[in-house]
């Protein structure tokens, strides 16, 4: 039978000191996050991680949840606010830990919590994450959830439908009637939900959907402004657009400025999320709020719950969204159509 590897072992290999390993492993402060990295690839690689989860299974818990994101953003920044302070009332420590999609692809979440689960955290909570099959020995909460099927990791989301509705709805009363939309990440729940919402507000209005006015920006400012240059450089542009996000929706107005057009007396635009640039550009964004920090807040109290051992009472939480009307928003400068 093979020798378990020993800390010193995972020492040797990593080229740190046994005390460094002992501070990776723990989630200590004082280990840059680079030598983290590296001695968690060990103990994933050394199998000496198998021996940490065995302690876990024994009843040793370390008192840390995780927030797995694929990169600090404005939406998951005020969701971690959020779990942090749930947490706080828990008595529990919140370790943020990110994984660039962009550098390992769909998956990233598997691969974090392979790190993390069982030697560093009690249980995780994942936002916007690229796969549906979550495998973890730990509760796992996902927000703002991918679109796969079943229902085995709890989720906790906004209701994206019914944001999207307002937000093309309110347009309309403005009297906008060709609206374009810049879609978000097609494998998430909320991206389909907001564009079935778009879809219903002009059926709702007798506007016939026109897929010339449609593009996908992926949640993505640097994409939005791609999808954006597309749009509004055309003889028949949309006199307002709904973005799906609200780094979307900046990157659209950006683009709007450099071609010449003003906003909102040009162009209207409207986002989703109301995050904290939101209401501090000029001119202010119109968007839809949806309560981030609450959804930090619900996934923590899930999270709790399942690992105390119980059963929630609800295992799919969906809270309510509310439009917020500024400055870029505007009845269009003409009834007629362009």
């Amino acid at each position: 039978m093979a020798r378990r590897p020993t800390i010193t072992d995972i020492a040797t290999a990593a080229g740190v000191s046994v005390a460094t390993v002992s501070k990776a492993v723990n989630g200590r402060y004082g280990v840059a996050p680079e030598t983290v990295e590296k001695v968690m690839r060990v103990v994933a690689e050394m199998g000496y991680e198998s021996s940490l989860v065995a302690s876990r299974m024994r009843g040793v818990r370390t008192g840390v949840v995780g927030v797995l994101v694929a990169e600090f953003e404005p939406f998951s920044a005020e969701v971690l606010k959020g779990v942090g302070a749930a947490a706080e009332s828990h008595e529990l420590d919140v370790l943020a830990y990110s994984t660039p999609r962009r550098v390992h692809g769909a998956g990233w979440e598997n691969t974090s919590l392979a790190r993390l689960a069982g030697s560093l955290i009690d249980g995780a909570i994942i936002v916007t994450p690229t796969v549906e099959a979550i495998v973890a020995d730990i509760p796992v909460i996902a927000i703002d959830p991918h679109v796969g099927p079943g229902d085995g990791v709890p989720t906790v989301e906004a209701d994206s439908f019914g944001g999207a509705v307002s937000a093309v709805k309110y347009l309309i009363e403005l009297g906008h009637r060709r609206i374009g939309f810049v879609a978000g990440r097609p494998d998430l729940r909320s991206s389909r939900a907001r564009d079935a919402g778009y879809r219903r507000a002009l059926s709702d209005a007798g506007i016939p959907y026109d897929s010339e006015v449609v593009r996908v920006g992926f949640y993505e400012q640097d994409a939005a402004r791609t999808a954006a240059l597309s749009l509004l450089d055309s003889p028949r542009r949309p006199t307002a657009v709904f973005a799906a996000n609200d780094l979307s929706a900046i990157g659209i107005i950006e683009v709007a400025r450099e071609i010449g057009l003003e906003v909102p007396r040009d162009l209207s635009v409207i986002g989703f999320d109301d995050v904290l640039e939101a209401s501090r550009m000029s001119p202010p964004l119109t968007t839809v709020r949806q309560p981030m920090r609450r959804l930090g807040a619900a996934a923590m109290s899930l999270l709790t719950t399942l690992m105390n051992g119980e059963e929630p009472p609800e295992r799919h939480v969906r809270l309510a969204t509310q439009l917020i009307p500024r400055a870029t928003t505007a009845p269009p400068r003409s009834s007629g159509e362009r």
